[in-house]
């Protein structure tokens, strides 16, 4: 297994992208702290695992709050070996996201979870990585952090530009501490958030989509190269949907 002995933690596991890389990481052989907001979606994902979930190990937290974030860290310590892997994949956004319609509380709210918690979660985790002079922080983003969308929303392609520009600021100060950063900024992914979706698309349309195990293969190149190579940037989109 390739992550034997590795420890990882990984936010908004519950569903989507994160609960398949938190499985995935954890079937290589990883102890993975898996966190979210709902508890049961948690225990839910750990027990359809299989021989994984023994690796697997839950906690409610809503990275949006720093002092919940401080005790997901204090729980990782007591579960992993060491923090090898830090995965920000916590993301959210909303129904009325044009700007004509966005709320300033929404848009306090996309900034608070999908680049505030990271930023949390990296505050975290540098401390515990430094002495070691070694781990890997994946930021997952969208190519709405790469380009302005109006599907993403102006909210939620700001703080996913702000996603991105952090994780490669992770790899301009830390790279000389042994500490690797890659943004995955996938396309169209097949997960809950697109039932937040102003129109929410059917079945056949998420089929044509990249699907949560597709972003946990992703991951685990990023996690499995030799420390000596990182990935900074990685876009992954489905076959149909156009990029350049």
């Amino acid at each position: 297994m390739r992550l034997a002995g590795k420890g990882a933690i990984v936010t908004g596991a519950g569903s989507g992208i994160g609960r398949a890389v938190a499985e995935a990481f954890a079937a290589e052989g990883a102890e993975v702290v898996a966190a979210g907001r709902t508890r049961e979606k948690l225990e839910e994902a750990r027990q359809a695992a299989g021989a994984a979930a023994e690796r697997l190990h839950p906690f409610a937290a809503d990275v949006s709050d720093r002092a919940a974030v401080a005790e997901l860290f204090r729980f990782a310590d007591e579960r992993l070996p060491q923090l090898d892997i830090l995965v920000n994949n916590a993301g959210a956004n909303v129904p009325k996201r044009a700007l004509a319609d966005l709320s300033a509380e929404d848009f306090e709210f996309m900034v608070d979870v999908n680049l505030n918690g990271a930023f949390y979660c990296i505050r975290e985790a540098l401390p515990r990585m430094r002495p070691r002079r070694d781990g890997l922080i994946i930021n997952v983003s969208s190519v709405a952090g790469l380009r302005a969308s109006v599907l993403g929303g102006a909210g939620y392609s700001a703080a996913k530009h702000g996603l991105v520009s952090l994780s490669f600021s992770i790899g301009l100060e830390e790279a000389e501490n042994g500490i690797r950063s890659c943004a995955i900024c996938p396309g169209e992914v097949n997960t809950p958030i697109l039932d937040r979706r102003p129109v929410v698309p059917d079945a056949a349309k998420r089929a044509r989509m990249l699907q949560p195990e597709d972003l946990a293969q992703a991951a685990l190149l990023a996690a499995t190269l030799h420390p000596r190579a990182n990935v900074p940037l990685l876009v992954i989109s489905p076959t149909v949907q156009s990029f350049a």
